[in-house]
């Protein structure tokens, strides 16, 4: 997939100045909430799976954003719709009048997402609200108030959202109460599991039964929610029999399930959707990240029955879904399908998945590969026999990376996390993989200190 070669970096002169007074602004009048401790640049501009600073030092993305840039950046049909659509109507509040384009995503929507059911859409305006309408989603339709959620699930942060995450103490120190009715389960992490030896999905299961019998009675469950790749507990991929067994006890106990695809939505795993990696028809399923390119949208996608337990103003916001993100959102799933972007990201995906594997026999250091498509984790130990996190070398390595060129993060401690745009070329993996095993030859020989890295703790 090519970059986009007329769009180019606008170098601000006296840029060592400008930058400077940038970072000490934004460190006086931001709010330390929405900043994590990653390597600091002052993005100007992107192309394709590049971003640029200021001073116009390029960077190979590896992490879309968040999640956020599958398309990648400026894809010219996407600018395109976005700017004409800008010109003919900004906004028009979706709870008093209609506008076809957030029609015409539904339809696409209900089409193209797992289940010949039908089914109805309500937007909003990120993972986290829609996290939220599925809470009140559920709980309408059953009837049934409480919500089984996983640990190590990273679902948003308003308060709904919050309330079903579990990957960060940070997310919920000083915030109790937080949303009741929730309980939370083992998630099954085959990599550090204490069930080493036996049957992990049977292990995890029985342990959600045991749940079932003395904390949250089935018949008292609205929905269980469950990301079907956790991302930011470390890429953690649940086994085949795991899924399974989660779909059939939801059916036995008429709890809903719902596949949360924030982050694995649209492409990004080498399926159009997570759950059709483990042959999932959910009830209800949550879209946000890269629905909008960039552009803030949601959506819950549900089964249409469902839709009729709740009535307005049940889930409205004034900008829910603008013309803009509506458009922006169809130019996303028109850049998927035509650039065969899905089938990219398995096969793209397979490369870099290679290339790491590949490293981890030769580096004892990386103690497991795991992930799907373009969903991708390395997980760095300091002693593979009692797989330990390291985290001092995931924030060396991330720090050379960025040194070189490519933007690379951590988290869960010790997982450096590659989610690149779907647009990355096959040279820029190959260049991708060979800037991680250098800075992580650096790292290991000792050429950067631990105070370097002191404040880069990760997610």
């Amino acid at each position: 997939m090519p970059s986009w070669p007329d769009v180019e970096p606008n170098v601000v002169p006296n840029v060592e100045g400008a930058l400077g007074n940038l970072e000490a602004v934004a460190a006086h009048v931001m709010s330390p909430a929405t900043r994590l401790s990653f390597p600091s640049v002052v993005v100007d501009g992107g192309a394709g799976a590049t971003f640029w600073d200021r001073t116009g030092r390029r960077f190979l993305d590896l992490h879309s954003m968040a999640g956020v840039a599958n398309v990648g950046y400026g894809h010219p049909r996407f600018v395109e719709a976005v700017v004409e659509q800008v010109r003919r109507l900004v906004h028009c509040n979706p709870a008093y009048v209609l506008h076809e384009a957030p029609i015409r995503l539904a339809q696409r929507l209900a089409a193209s997402t797992p289940g010949t059911f039908p089914k109805r859409v309500a937007f909003g305006l990120s993972g986290s609200d829609a996290n939220d309408g599925v809470i009140k989603l559920a709980r309408a339709a059953t009837g049934r108030q409480l919500i089984v959620a996983f640990t190590g699930a990273y679902h948003g942060n308003t308060y709904g959202a919050l309330s079903m995450s579990s990957v960060s103490a940070a997310m919920r120190r000083g915030f109790g109460p937080v949303v009741p009715g929730i309980v939370h389960v083992p998630f099954p992490d085959a990599y550090r599991s204490p069930y080493r030896g036996v049957d992990v999905a049977e292990s995890y299961l029985a342990e959600l039964d045991a749940v079932f019998d003395v904390v949250a009675p089935p018949e008292d469950v609205a929905a269980i929610v469950v990301e079907p790749v956790q991302g930011d507990s470390g890429v953690i991929v649940p086994p085949q029999d795991f899924m399974t067994g989660l779909a059939e006890r939801a059916r036995r106990h008429g709890i809903l399930l719902v596949a949360e695809e924030v982050q694995t939505g649209l492409g990004r795993t080498g399926r159009m959707y997570a759950a059709e990696h483990f042959g999932l028809e959910p009830d209800i399923m949550v879209l946000g990240k890269a629905l909008g390119g960039g552009i803030p949208i949601s959506a819950i996608v549900a089964r249409s029955e469902l839709m009729d337990s709740w009535q307005a103003p049940g889930h409205v916001f004034s900008t829910g879904i603008s013309p803009v993100a509506a458009t922006a959102a169809l130019a996303v799933l028109d850049i998927l399908a035509d650039d065969d972007l899905v089938t990219a990201a398995a096969t793209r995906g397979g490369l870099l998945q290679r290339g790491l594997t590949e490293m981890q026999d030769r580096y004892a250091e990386i103690g497991d590969i795991r992930g799907l498509g373009l969903m991708l984790g390395a997980d760095l130990v300091s002693d593979p026999e009692t797989r330990t996190r390291n985290r001092i070398l995931a924030a060396k390595v991330i720090k050379g990376c960025f040194d070189r060129g490519c933007y690379l993060t951590f988290l869960a401690g010790s997982v450096l996390r590659f989610i690149p745009p779907l647009v990355i070329t096959d040279n820029e993996i190959n260049h991708a993989l060979e800037t991680v095993e250098v800075s992580l030859k650096s790292a290991l020989s000792g050429k950067v200190s631990d105070e370097e890295v002191r404040e880069l703790t990760g997610w």
